[in-house]
C-alpha cells in the first residue's frame, strides 16, 4: 500500500469529507436580512379554482416614475445612481442630481422634436449611460420609448422584426450608441427617421448625444412632467414571441410604480440600505429593464452596468467587475452562476468579495441545477460562515415583471414563492395541472394596437393568463410557496395517447445529469417514445474530452463525451415509471438556445415549443436515426 492510500480508501475519505462539508453548510446560519411578513388568504372554489392573495394594502405608489428621480436628486443629490465602463476601462458615473439635470435637457429636445405616443423613441443599442439618460428623459416628459434587442439590428439579415416594429410604433427618433456599428440597420430601415448617436455618426444629419445635452431646459419640461399620469405609457417591451412578430407590451407609469412598491415591500432590506447592484441583463427585457433598473431608482441605490455576459468568453469581464463591486443584491441566469462557481473555486479573494455583503442571490426561471445551488451555498459558508438566500420568483413582461417571490429557504431550486402584496393569484385546473393567472395594479393593459391578442390574454374575470403551471410546495401550507410546473402549452401526448408532463421531466433530467446539462427540450409529440435535444455544459464536456480546444460538433462527437452521456441516460432510464418518463434517445446540441430566435422566454427559461420548431431537423434525426443520436441501447 502506498503512503497516499489505496483507491478504495481515498474514495471513502472523499465521501466522508463531502458529508462533513455538507453538514457544515447545513448547520451554518442564514444571513440576516429584512423581508416581508406575509399573511395569506386562500379561497378554494367548488370547481377546483383556487385564489391566493396576501392580506393588507400595498403602500401607495408614486403617481409617476420620475417622482423617484426627483426625490433622490433632492435628498441624496451626489450619490452615484448609475455607472458603466468608459472607453478607458474606468467607471463613468452619474449622480442622481446629474441624471435629473440631463434628463431635463434631453427631455426638452424630445419636446422640440414634437415626439409623442404616436411618434415615440426607439433605442437600438444596449445598456449604457446614454441609454439610461434617454430612457429617463422620455419617462420624465411622457414620451414613450422602446428598447430593442441589439440582434434585431446587428444579427438579422433582412431586418424583418425591425421593419414590423417600425410599422407598429411609427418612431419619430431612433437612438444608437455607435452610428457605424448600427449603420446597416439605420440606413436600411430608418433612412426616413431622425437619428441620434453617441459617437461615430453614420450620416451627416445624425444628431450627436453631446449636442443634445447642451439643450437648455425650459418650463415646458416641467409642464410635460406634471401632465404625466399613472396611465401614461412609459415604454413598450417586446416579447420574444413564439411565432410571427414580437408583441408590444404596454408598460405604464402606474404599473411599473406599483410593481416597484411590491418589490420594496418584499425586499424590505432595500429600505434600510440603498441597494448596490452589478447587472448585465439587457434593458430590452423586463428583468433588466424593469425589475433591476427601477429597483435601483426607486430605492436610491447604485447600478453598475456589467459589460460582461454569462458565457465562457464573456464571464471574465463580469469577474473583473465583481472584484471591484460587492453587490448587496444579485441577479443572474443559471448559466452565469455556473460560470461564477468555477471562478470562485479558483479565486478565493474574489469569492470573499462577492459574498461579503450580498443579501440575496436571485436566479431566473426554474432551471438552476441542484449542483449549482449547493455549490453557491458552500461558497457562501466558506467566505462568510453564513448561508445566503438563493431564491427565484415568477412573472412576465406583462406583469412588469415582479409577481411571485420566494423569500424562505427552499429545499431545492424551482420554488417561485407566493404572490406579492396587491396581486391575486388564480389557479385554474387544466388537466392534471394548475394554470396560473394574475390580477393586480402591475398588469399591463394590453398589447399596443393588437386588441384581439389583448382579449385572448385575459380571462372572463380579467385575470392575465401566464401560461405557466404551478404546484403547491406543501398542499397543507401555502406559506411554503409554489413550484414552477412547466408551461401548460408544453405538455403533449405520445402516439399511444399518454400525456407527458414536460416541466417535471425536464427538471428531473437536468438534476440527474449533475452539472453536465444546462437544459433540454423534450421531444415526442405524436411519436412512439420520448427523446431530447440536450444543451450540454460546454466546460464539463471539454473536461470529459480532456481537450479544451475542441468545440462545436467535434466536441459533441468525442467518444468520452458520448460515453458519459450514454451512461447517465441509461441510469436515468432505470428510474422511469413508464413511457411518459422514459427518454430513450438524445442529441447533443452544439449551439445554445438563442434568445433572439425566441428559444429563451422572458422569464429566462427555455421556450420548448420554439426550440423544437427551430430545430425540427434535429428532432427528425432522433426518430429517423443518425450517428449523432445517443441511445439507452448503447
Amino acid at each position: 500500500m502506498s503512503s497516499t492510500g489505496s483507491e478504495p480508501e481515498l474514495r471513502e475519505g472523499l465521501v466522508t469529507a463531502l458529508k462533513q462539508q455538507s453538514a457544515e453548510v447545513a448547520s451554518a446560519a442564514l444571513r440576516q436580512a429584512r423581508y416581508w411578513e406575509p399573511q395569506i388568504e386562500v379561497d378554494r372554489r367548488p370547481d377546483g379554482t383556487i385564489y391566493v392573495r396576501q392580506l393588507g394594502e400595498l403602500p401607495t405608489p408614486p403617481e409617476r416614475i420620475s417622482d423617484r428621480l426627483r426625490h433622490w436628486a433632492d435628498t441624496t443629490p451626489d450619490h452615484t445612481f448609475i455607472a458603466d465602463r468608459g472607453p478607458d476601462g474606468e467607471w463613468r458615473r452619474l449622480s442622481y442630481k446629474e441624471m435629473l439635470e440631463r434628463a431635463r435637457r434631453i427631455g426638452q429636445k424630445l419636446l422640440d422634436l414634437k415626439l409623442s405616443t404616436e411618434r415615440p423613441v426607439l433605442i437600438l443599442s444596449g445598456n449604457d449611460i446614454e441609454h439610461a439618460q434617454l430612457a429617463l428623459a422620455c419617462i420624465l416628459v411622457g414620451i414613450p420609448y422602446s428598447a430593442l434587442s441589439e440582434a434585431y439590428s446587428l444579427v438579422s439579415s433582412d431586418f424583418s422584426k425591425l421593419k414590423d416594429i417600425k410599422s407598429l410604433l411609427n418612431p419619430g427618433l431612433v437612438f444608437a450608441a455607435d452610428g457605424e456599428t448600427f449603420a446597416r440597420a439605420l440606413d436600411t430601415v430608418f433612412d426616413d427617421v431622425t437619428v441620434m448617436v453617441a459617437r461615430r455618426p453614420n450620416r451627416p444629419d445624425s444628431m450627436l448625444f453631446s449636442d443634445v445635452l447642451a439643450t437648455e431646459a425650459t418650463a415646458a419640461v416641467d409642464a410635460a412632467a406634471a401632465a404625466v399620469r399613472p396611465d401614461t405609457i412609459a415604454k413598450w417591451l417586446f416579447t420574444s414571441g413564439s411565432t410571427g412578430s414580437p408583441k408590444a407590451v404596454i408598460n405604464t407609469n402606474g404599473m411599473i410604480a406599483a410593481n416597484q412598491m411590491m418589490v420594496r415591500d418584499c425586499y424590505a432590506f432595500v429600505q434600510d440600505e440603498p441597494p448596490v447592484i452589478l447587472d448585465w441583463t439587457p434593458w430590452n427585457h423586463t428583468a433588466g429593464g424593469n425589475k433591476v433598473f427601477f429597483l435601483v431608482l426607486f430605492n436610491g441605490g447604485t447600478l453598475y452596468i456589467d459589460d460582461g455576459r454569462p458565457t465562457p468568453s464573456g464571464i471574465s469581464k463580469t469577474l473583473r467587475n465583481l472584484a471591484e463591486i460587492a453587490p448587496t443584491w444579485f441577479f443572474n441566469v443559471p448559466r452565469g452562476y455556473e460560470e461564477m462557481v468555477h471562478a470562485f473555486d479558483r479565486d478565493h479573494a474574489l469569492r470573499n468579495t462577492f459574498f461579503s455583503r450580498v443579501k440575496m442571490l436571485m436566479y431566473a426561471g426554474a432551471g438552476l441545477g441542484q449542483h449549482t445551488w449547493e455549490a453557491l451555498q458552500r461558497l457562501s459558508v466558506e467566505a462568510t460562515g453564513e448561508r445566503v438566500l438563493i431564491a427565484s420568483g415568477l412573472g412576465s413582461t406583462e406583469t412588469a415583471p415582479f409577481s411571485l417571490m420566494c423569500t424562505i429557504e427552499a429545499e431545492r431550486a424551482g420554488n417561485v414563492g407566493i404572490p406579492a402584496k396587491g396581486i391575486t393569484l388564480k389557479l385554474v385546473p387544466v388537466g392534471d395541472k394548475l394554470e396560473a393567472r394574475l390580477k393586480g395594479p402591475n398588469i399591463t393593459p394590453g398589447y399596443w394596437k393588437q386588441p384581439e391578442l389583448t382579449a385572448k390574454a385575459f380571462d372572463e374575470e380579467g385575470f392575465y393568463n401566464l401560461g405557466d403551471a404551478l404546484r403547491f410546495a406543501d398542499p397543507d401550507d401555502v406559506y411554503q410557496g409554489f413550484y414552477f410546473d412547466g408551461r401548460t402549452a408544453e405538455n403533449f401526448k405520445l402516439r399511444t395517447g399518454t400525456w407527458v408532463n414536460v416541466g417535471r421531466l425536464r427538471t428531473g433530467f437536468i438534476d440527474h445529469f449533475d452539472g453536465l446539462v444546462k437544459d433540454v427540450a423534450v421531444t415526442g409529440l405524436d411519436e412512439e417514445f420520448l427523446g431530447g435535444l440536450v444543451f450540454p455544459d460546454l466546460r464539463a464536456a471539454g473536461d470529459l474530452a480532456g481537450d479544451d480546444t475542441l468545440e462545436g460538433e467535434a466536441l459533441m462527437a468525442h467518444p468520452a463525451v458520448r460515453a458519459a452521456f450514454a451512461d447517465k441516460l441509461r441510469s436515468l432510464a432505470v428510474t422511469s415509471t413508464g413511457s411518459s418518463t422514459l427518454i430513450r434517445r438524445i442529441i447533443l446540441m452544439a449551439r445554445a438556445p438563442d434568445i433572439d430566435r425566441g428559444e429563451v422566454t422572458d422569464k429566462g427559461s427555455i421556450n420548448q415549443r420554439q426550440v423544437l420548431s427551430n430545430r425540427a431537423a434535429d428532432v427528425a434525426e432522433i426518430y429517423q436515426g443518425s450517428p449523432r443520436v445517443i441511445s439507452i441501447e448503447e
